[in-house]
């Protein structure tokens, strides 16, 4: 388990460690509380011996000096009485020898590789010193510690195993959710189960869900759009095999020439169909995988896709112009918008009659780019405006041939670049009336 990426593994260092440094700054705490009452008890011992001998007979090689020997011995001190010319009169069997230290009240000297704490009081008859070695002191502190870690100490390793199975406790849910994610089948988007988590485990869960409602909603549309482009596919491909098989029995020039026409018709519907679809295709692909945009300017794709389309409009005597071409830049991917302008003029041309009218503009007005087809054929009905967004819907009784794709792909490349497309009827043309606006970029160079 590699502590660096495991939560789990993480917690139980950090709180185990927690316990551990815990339990040493407890007994440090406790040797030095300890201690320091070690030094008032024992400083206060010193100072009630030093008055009880001051008030005393002065002290010599007597049956008082025995039990004040005894005494010191007793309890590790160590006292010492001098005359005020300076000569020691007493002193207590020890092996240590301390020097004559002439401050009076408590000090600490240094002595015989060790610290002593020496209290020292004066009399008109003697001077009074009693010492004590500070390891006596350490000791006696390191064993009251000693008695107050103890039971940490043996309650230390009970509460690691506390610690360690309240923290897989409270991790079982992720594990469940991990067991539930691992058991699927790769086809199932179905949420995962949200009962019983804790609040830091349950806003996860809920965008896990919604991510599987998302993915689930692209594969359903990915199967109706295999489904629908089979359906649509089958229809020309039976078609194309009815008019080869009309070519094989035709027994004169004129039914061959006639079948080949409609055989040839039929691979272009079919041909124009299979493009549309990898289009269509494409420009989801792209926006799945997030293609960078570009500044891109309108006018200039608007003139492209003219110039692209301007022999079919010749062809059908149509009269296609830019009517407006303001300088403005939007946002996008130039070829997905020149894929859009060309659809928008390819379908206007489509259910414009022959001699009829189609104008393009490009307008910007403060933030927004506005692309406008405008065409005199028939229209759409209102009650049908949204329907046709739809893939593979088209109008019934239209007379144009297409797939039903253009104005689909149209939409998704728009709303992938941030535009709303809009349908309504030309107050000019008296036609079908097609508007995109943009969000609109900085302004392009005129010229």
């Amino acid at each position: 388990m590699n502590l660096a990426h495991s939560l789990r593994g993480r917690l139980l260092w950090f709180l185990l460690a927690a316990i551990s440094i815990a339990a040493v700054a407890q007994a440090s705490i406790a040797y030095r509380t300890a201690l320091s009452d070690a030094d008032q008890i024992f400083d206060y011992h010193m100072q009630q011996m030093a008055l009880s001998l001051r008030s005393s007979t002065p002290l010599a090689n007597t049956e008082a000096a025995a039990n004040v020997e005894a005494d010191a011995e007793n309890n590790d001190l160590m006292v010492q009485v001098w005359t005020p010319d300076g000569v020691q009169v007493f002193r207590t069997v020890s092996r240590a020898r301390l020097p004559q230290h002439a401050v009076l009240g408590f000090s600490n000297i240094k002595a015989n590789n060790t610290t002593y704490r020496v209290f020292s009081v004066q009399t008109s008859t003697q001077t009074l010193q009693i010492a004590q070695d500070m390891a006596v002191r350490r000791n006696m502190a390191g064993n009251l510690a000693l008695r107050t870690v103890g039971p940490i100490a043996v309650m230390m390793p009970i509460l690691m195993l506390v610690v360690w199975w309240v923290v897989s406790g409270s991790l079982q849910p992720v594990a469940r959710v991990r067991a539930q994610v691992a058991a699927r089948q790769a086809d199932d988007l179905s949420p995962v189960s949200e009962a019983d988590l804790p609040d830091e485990v349950l806003p996860l869960v809920q965008e896990l869900n919604l991510l599987f409602g998302r993915v689930k909603t692209a594969f359903d549309a990915q199967q109706h759009f295999v489904a629908d482009a089979a359906h649509e596919l089958r229809t020309p491909l039976q078609a194309l095999k009815l008019q080869a098989l009309s070519l094989e029995r035709a027994d004169s020039p004129e039914a061959r020439g006639v079948a080949i026409g409609r055989l040839t018709a039929g691979i272009e519907r079919a041909t124009r169909l299979v493009e549309q679809l990898l289009v269509l295709a494409r420009q989801e692909a792209s926006a799945a995988s997030g293609v960078k945009t570009q500044p891109v300017d309108l006018a200039e794709l608007a003139r492209r896709a003219l110039s692209d389309l301007a022999g079919a409009a010749q062809t059908r005597g149509i009269d296609l112009g830019l009517t407006r071409a303001d300088a403005v830049q939007v946002a996008g991917q130039p070829d997905a918008l020149m894929i859009m302008l060309r659809n928008l003029v390819d379908n206007a041309l489509k259910y414009t009659p022959a001699g009829g009218t189609v104008d393009l503009s490009v307008s910007g007005e403060g933030k927004l780019a506005s692309l406008v087809v405008e065409d005199s054929g028939p229209g759409i009905p209102a009650e049908e405006r949204e329907r046709v967004f739809n893939r593979f819907y088209r109008i019934a009784g239209s007379e144009a041939s297409g797939s039903g794709l253009g104005l689909a792909i149209i939409k998704a490349i728009a709303e992938r670049h941030g535009g709303k497309l809009s349908l309504g009827e030309s107050a000019k043309l008296g036609g079908l009336s097609v508007r995109i606006d943009f969000p609109a970029g900085s302004k392009a160079d005129a010229g």
